[in-house]
């Protein structure tokens, strides 16, 4: 196997390229002049080939030198990414759960208090986020989805089904909150872009195509019902705690199932297992407690 040139050497070549200039990549990788232009004289030397074509004061790539320069933008980045991710994935003693924002803020800190007296020892770090790809490359031990399960590439455990819940602020409409379902349909809403169809069968009323206000995230839904700008749908789980406390109240008792369950999920490795069972037998406990804590229909 031939010798590669050194990393240096391909990161000024790089930023020469890339910036038209030698003073310009001094600049950008902390560096002098001169120490810019020998390393491209090295690599030009250990290649056998002109990179960059002297005219003037300027310097023009050559069409080796273009070609060279392409390929090593993208083996830099593949290094860069590379370093990433094993910098990223989780060390020992650190247990990193990817959570949706919503549950991670309404449903699941609350509880850590919890998991953290149990398991001292543990460094937790959550991550709130929407991509199932941190899971796959193995940068988190466990997370939470919702969704229909059979993601490639992970193992999976069904956690619990959800709810819908039609919830206001008890100040409302000055406190005159709506109670049939009529009423509620025809009061402002504050609403996701997810249908309230299923819930609208089930009272026997017309989905209503308006809305006080759209938002595209269930935690600033709940912020926008909790100062009174609207009835809002949502699930159990997030709105929970906020009935217990009063800052929302439910409207009326007619619920319907939530289409998308909350499911375990982690990478298909055999790493972190002890780590990861002590969180999935704690949430499955606590998920118990949730219920159990439910007031009866």
């Amino acid at each position: 196997m031939r010798p590669l040139p050194p990393l240096s050497a391909l990161r000024s070549f790089e930023a020469v390229a890339r910036l038209g200039s030698v003073t310009l990549a001094a600049t950008e990788l902390h560096v002098t002049h001169s120490a810019i232009s020998q390393q491209i004289k090295q690599l030009e030397e250990m290649l056998g080939v002109v990179l960059l074509l002297r005219e003037g004061r300027g310097l023009r790539l050559s069409e080796d030198g273009r070609l060279y320069a392409l390929q090593i933008r993208l083996g830099l980045a593949e290094l860069t990414e590379a370093t990433r991710l094993v910098q990223a994935r989780p060390r020992e003693g650190e247990l990193v759960i990817a959570v949706l924002p919503s549950f991670g803020a309404n449903w699941l800190l609350p509880r850590l208090p919890r998991f953290h007296a149990r398991f001292p020892s543990y460094r937790l770090s959550l991550r709130a986020s929407l991509d199932i790809q941190d899971l796959r490359q193995g940068l988190v031990d466990v997370g939470v989805r919702m969704g229909q399960g059979n993601w490639e590439g992970l193992q999976q455990k069904k956690l619990f089904d959800d709810e819908l819940v039609m919830v206001a602020s008890p100040t409302f409409n000055h406190g005159r909150l709506p109670r049939t379902p009529t009423e509620v349909v025809a009061a402002p809403a504050v609403r996701t872009p997810e249908s309230w169809l299923a819930w609208c069968q089930a009272a026997g009323v017309a989905e209503p195509a308006h809305a006080a206000l759209w938002i595209n995230d269930s935690n600033l839904v709940l912020e926008a019902a909790k100062l009174g700008q609207g009835v809002a749908l949502e699930r159990r789980s997030i709105v929970q705690a906020s009935l217990d406390n009063g800052s929302l109240c439910q409207l009326t008792d007619i619920t319907v199932p939530y289409a998308h369950p909350h499911w375990l999920v982690w990478p298909q490795r055999e790493s972190a297992q002890i780590k990861r069972n002590d969180f999935i037998q704690w949430i499955e406990e606590e998920v118990a407690l949730y219920f159990a804590s439910l007031p009866s229909k």
